[in-house]
């Protein structure tokens, strides 16, 4: 029986932190503060490397950036 571990199913889900931070002339230090998320969970998810983000962290975010979920996350066929 084999009991290696699956590979996880690559997304294309893309994090534009980055551009909402520059177009707010925000830092992640400031985003961390005004949005109550440790700013290693911010470059978690600000590099790509999150699997999952919960819809209180993203509302959180939308409300520090003053922006919309899409403007955050976009899929890449």
């Amino acid at each position: 029986m084999n009991t290696a571990p699956q590979p996880e199913h690559e997304h294309r889900i893309t994090v534009h932190l980055d551009e909402m931070l520059e177009r707010r002339a925000m830092t992640l230090t400031e985003l961390a503060a005004r949005a109550d998320i440790t700013i290693v969970n911010l470059s978690v998810l600000k590099n790509g490397r999150a699997r999952a983000v919960r819809f209180s962290t993203l509302t959180a975010l939308c409300e520090a950036l003053d922006c919309q979920p899409g403007d955050l996350l976009r899929y890449a066929p």
